[in-house]
């Protein structure tokens, strides 16, 4: 039995607009939204009768704005529209943000100021619902008269043509809806239009960007606490009372998990008389720097969830009589949150390496490069310089894409955003962090076990158990990559995560703060 939602009518959060593209939630046109859809086509058919000259009804587009269009010609208008603007080029984006992309269409489009028929939404629908799920080149978009490229490609499919994913194959559209006995759409008038014109591909992608990110951010605390437990750094500089002279969001959130991470632990208590006076930044400002990336990844958040309730075509029809051509498919809103989030997740990657580097010096006890028999074996050496790569990596991709535009359309669209490539930095700069995260448990995982016999705390035990149970103590060099690639995947899967969060809830320690959620 799936979860229902109402496009158009309920607010849709990121959590359940994921939903709706892993089939959890199933999303419906209920009558409301039914009737709102109705009368904005109906409005559409008077204003062509009318013959009252409105953009992208009964007019060419962008620099051809004054050019009219007859009435006999508005539904071929539509398809060429389609056809024309499918100029996308590069590999096809993952399957899964086109999805989203599908999803968020509807959602907007069904809030009735779109000028979209019913059997046009119910298609589309039927394509999330069936994951038949169109093939879109990721370039081509610069993010300001809608993600136009890229929504072009998505529903060329409606019209017959393009390509599709089935059960995960690329197959050409015509031989799928000969499959389901399914004939191309003709489109009526403004259809082409409400389905090009809007921000779908850059607001999927920041959809994506947030869930990451999150998974990302509450790795980076876990990841953060390890490294500080193999370091035998202090919890002092995480003491609440610190951070409420200066009470940022992310920062308060960030001290107090690391806080409550770190209380009693043996490790911890066994160097309290130490004459180290302060630990690293690396170490003591993680609350600083993991939170300035938690109160970015909370300002895309909300703007984000804004966009995805949010009706981003052209141009917007409140009735028959009135119509307003502006600019809510500029992308910028979404464009300059999404460079924060890229520069965010990449000081998550700057500071993991400084970690990685601080275990390997063989200092406050540890040995030289994490290894039994340095100089025979090359220890942890090496995977240092990948996160010295990944890291200069992600920041070559830090130049904020919204801070350039191109003008186009012959000057008419003469700023645009550039949120697309926005969205799909942020997405190259996460995966590389993802990266980085799990070189940073292959370190903080041996760090600790040469802290043995003395034990962290149990939910830190319990995140070493895992990691231990994919990747064995390091005795003698052999295939890191190996390594990696299983904590990569530990990662990834919410595995370490979940095992935190079941341990926290076994002691009765609370570590969410719902205003960080995704629901």
């Amino acid at each position: 039995m799936h979860n229902e939602f109402n496009y158009g009518v309920s607010h849709l959060s990121i959590g359940t607009c994921l939903d709706i593209a892993s089939g959890k939630t199933k999303g419906i046109i209920n009558v409301e939204a039914t009737k709102r859809v109705e009368l904005s086509w109906l409005a559409i058919k008077e204003i062509v009768h009318s013959n009252i000259p409105v953009y992208g009804i009964n007019t060419g587009f962008g620099p051809l704005c004054e050019t009219r269009i007859s009435e006999s010609d508005t539904s071929v208008l539509q398809n060429n529209l389609l056809k024309s603007h499918s100029v996308g080029v590069g590999k096809p984006i993952p399957i899964e943000i086109a999805k989203l992309m599908l999803i968020c269409k509807v959602h907007a489009l069904s809030q009735g100021f779109s000028g979209i028929s019913l059997d046009t939404l119910n298609r589309i629908i039927w394509h999330i619902d069936n994951n038949i799920i169109p093939v879109v080149p990721e370039k081509g978009s610069v993010g300001a008269s809608g993600d136009l490229a890229p929504l072009a490609h998505l529903f060329l499919p409606l019209i017959g043509f393009g390509q599709v994913y089935e059960n995960g194959v690329i197959k050409p559209t015509p031989e799928v809806l000969i499959k389901h006995n399914l004939p191309p759409l003709i489109l009526g008038p403004k259809e082409g239009l409400a389905l090009i014109n809007g921000t779908q591909f850059i607001l999927a992608f920041a959809v994506k960007g947030v869930q990451q990110l999150d998974n990302a951010l509450n790795h980076a605390d876990i990841i953060g606490a390890l490294s500080l437990e193999g370091l035998m750094g202090s919890i002092k500089p995480f003491d609440e009372r610190l951070h409420a002279l200066r009470p940022y969001k992310g920062t308060k959130l960030v001290a107090k998990r690391l806080y409550t991470l770190l209380n009693n632990s043996e490790i911890g208590s066994s160097h309290i008389d130490c004459d180290r006076v302060q630990d690293p930044y690396s170490l003591r400002c993680m609350p600083q720097v993991h939170g300035a990336s938690r109160n970015a990844w909370l300002h895309l958040k909300e703007i984000t969830e804004i966009e995805l309730n949010s009706v981003t075509d052209n141009p917007i029809v409140f009735n028959a009589e009135d119509t307003i051509s502006g600019g809510n498919f500029h992308g910028q809103p979404l464009a300059i949150p999404l460079d924060y989030a890229t520069i965010a997740a990449a000081e998550l990657g700057n500071i993991a390496d400084r970690r990685c580097f601080l275990m390997s010096e063989g200092r406050y006890g540890l040995p030289k490069l994490l290894t039994i028999n340095p100089g025979l074996h090359s220890g942890l050496m090496i995977p240092q310089y990948t996160t010295a790569a990944l890291v200069t990596e992600n920041k070559t991709l830090c130049f904020p894409a919204s801070a350039d535009s191109v003008p186009t359309s012959l000057g008419q669209e003469d700023h645009v955003s550039m949120g697309s490539i926005s969205g799909r930095k942020l997405h190259q700069v996460i995966e590389n962090l993802e990266y980085i995260q799990a070189i940073e448990l292959l370190y903080a995982s041996q760090a600790i076990d040469f802290r043995r016999p003395l034990k962290s705390t149990p939910i830190l035990e319990a995140c070493h158990e895992v990691i231990r149970s994919r990747v064995p103590f390091i005795k003698e060099d052999r295939v890191f990559s190996d390594d990696i690639n299983k904590l990569h995947e530990l990662i990834k899967s919410g595995l370490l995560l979940s095992t935190f969060e079941k341990e926290a809830l076994k002691h009765k320690i609370n570590l969410k703060n719902d205003e960080f959620g995704i629901y």
